[in-house]
């Protein structure tokens, strides 16, 4: 009979630890005001939030990361420019880069969501209107602002939407500054299957390629201009995307 009594217990402590979890992960956001859109402390707090509720649905969605190239990152903050295919890559990447505390730059939409909108701005994530070159500028110098101050290191999409054909769009060189004002290095990688987890869920498991393809180092980011660098990095991720394209491009058509 004792047996039975440990048993239910630990089914009840379980079931205790994970309400109190659901209770923290929905009401801390409430703390947050609606009214700031951007913050310039990376609070741990939110952070353990965004990693673990992150962690906590990769096993429901039943992804699987597949890594290759991590031994090349950096020591230090840095810019991480990526391919942007799916609305589950800023997900996946920020898991999957957990080590290193990335915070995006994305679409000011993306932090109107009750609960992940609020807690990525307390994780220092920063929101741009594209349409308006102030407001992009000061976004950039509040980037630059974070990694000098080591709070943050930044992850843009060059393609600066996501590419629903799965091609790679036209970079946008202007985020390459933020390398050359921070003084830091540029990391390019490309993800790959985030597009296939709506197809595949909940039946089969997706399988994600996350491939770190190079890194610019100081030297190179600050005596390239920004067009170099972007057509550097546009050029290795076209490589490893889109190898048929780069055979069209060498025979000249």
């Amino acid at each position: 009979m004792l047996w039975k009594y440990i048993l239910f217990g630990l089914l009840w402590t379980i079931l205790g630890i994970v309400v109190l979890y659901l209770l923290v992960w929905i009401i801390s956001p409430l703390f947050i005001s609606k009214k700031v859109m951007t913050y310039d402390r990376n609070s741990k707090f939110y952070r353990w939030l965004l990693y673990s509720s992150t962690g906590i649905a990769m096993k429901i969605l039943r992804v699987k990361i597949h890594i290759t190239g991590f031994e090349k990152m950096p020591a230090g903050r840095f810019l991480l420019v990526c391919n942007h295919r799916s609305n589950f890559d800023p997900i996946i990447s920020w898991y999957a880069w957990r080590k290193y505390d990335l915070a995006f730059i994305s679409k000011p939409e993306n932090f109107n969501y009750f609960i992940y909108g609020r807690i990525i701005r307390k994780c220092c994530f920063l929101p741009i209107d594209r349409s308006n070159p102030r407001s992009s500028m000061k976004t950039i110098l509040d980037a630059v602002d974070l990694i000098k101050r080591d709070e943050v290191s930044i992850a843009v999409y060059p393609e600066g939407t996501r590419s629903k054909k799965y091609k790679l769009l036209k970079f946008h060189a202007g985020v390459f500054k933020i390398a050359q004002k921070a003084k830091v290095p540029v990391v390019v990688a490309t993800i790959q299957g985030g597009e296939t987890i709506k197809e595949r869920y909940p039946w089969r498991r997706s399988h994600i390629y996350i491939d770190v393809l190079d890194v610019f180092d100081r030297e190179r980011v600050a005596s390239s201009t920004t067009d170099e660098l972007s057509a550097d990095a546009r050029m290795l991720m076209v490589q490893k995307l889109e190898p048929d394209t780069l055979e069209t491009i060498d025979k000249g058509e």
